[in-house]
């Protein structure tokens, strides 16, 4: 039986912040394994930290996403240089499409990417995201596309990433996945969380040969307001407390 990786803890050798943050990014991490989002090791999700330096968390290349832990995360520069060198490695790609996310858009606190079977679906089709559900109008009130460039390894990419993404919270990128921001964890993960079930959504509903009732464009004009009423305004802060809860029965590990 394999054991588990072990990793000193950092509690005690970063701000109260940035400890915060790092739980809330392995909770992140261990949501998305158990709704089954993850990929094996080759999806990411980073956090900003606050400060100047724009330095941010990312997942350690090679752990499971059920394994990490709030110590185990890499803080990383700019550049994709590790500040503790014993920390893990990173993944090259996963670093390019969040750094270029995170050196231009200061609101950006969390940035989500997924390869689900679903989300890569849709990104497949050339009509992309369809309002066909719900769950469908709050993406598509503020949502961007990107082509498939191959891997996401060439620095020159990062540019386009950006163009592309603009001031939007959504993202399908094309023959490849899902990717969300937000000005916290806790909303990049709900906004992800509504992207996923509406693609699922639509997958199942093309699956049925039968002609399909799009919502009206009108209605998506309103979506933005109506999500507020629905939210209370915390946005996915009305959701998190109770999916931290939810780990906590499961595995409290994800603190250490």
């Amino acid at each position: 039986m394999s054991e588990r990786i072990a990793v000193p803890s950092k509690k005690d050798e970063v701000s109260t912040e940035e400890w915060q943050l790092r739980v809330d990014l392995a909770a992140a991490y261990r949501l998305i394994a158990l709704y089954g989002w993850d990929d094996l090791i080759f999806t990411h999700v980073s956090a900003r930290i606050p400060g100047d330096e724009h330095h941010f968390l990312i997942n350690p290349y090679g752990m499971m996403f059920e394994e990490i832990t709030a110590s185990s995360l890499v803080r990383v520069d700019q550049e994709g240089n590790k500040i503790d060198p014993d920390d893990f490695d990173i993944n090259p790609a996963g670093f390019t499409i969040h750094s270029a996310i995170h050196a231009v858009r200061d609101d950006a606190t969390c940035v989500m990417h997924t390869h689900t079977t679903a989300g890569v679906a849709v990104s497949a089709q050339k009509d992309g995201l369809l309002p066909l559900s719900q769950q469908s109008l709050f993406p598509l009130s503020n949502l961007a596309y990107h082509d498939y460039e191959g891997v996401a390894l060439r620095e020159d990419e990062k540019a386009r990433l950006q163009k592309d993404l603009g001031n939007n919270s959504f993202m399908i990128l094309r023959n490849h996945g899902l990717l969300t921001t937000g000005g916290s964890i806790a909303d990049a993960f709900l906004g992800m969380y509504i992207l996923q079930r509406a693609c699922e959504v639509q997958i199942q509903a093309l699956s049925g040969n039968r002609e399909m009732t799009p919502i009206p464009a009108g209605i998506v004009d309103t979506i933005r307001q109506q999500a507020e009423q629905v939210t209370r305004g915390m946005g996915g802060q009305l959701a998190w407390p109770g999916l931290l809860r939810k780990l906590d029965r499961i595995d409290t590990g994800f603190r250490d």
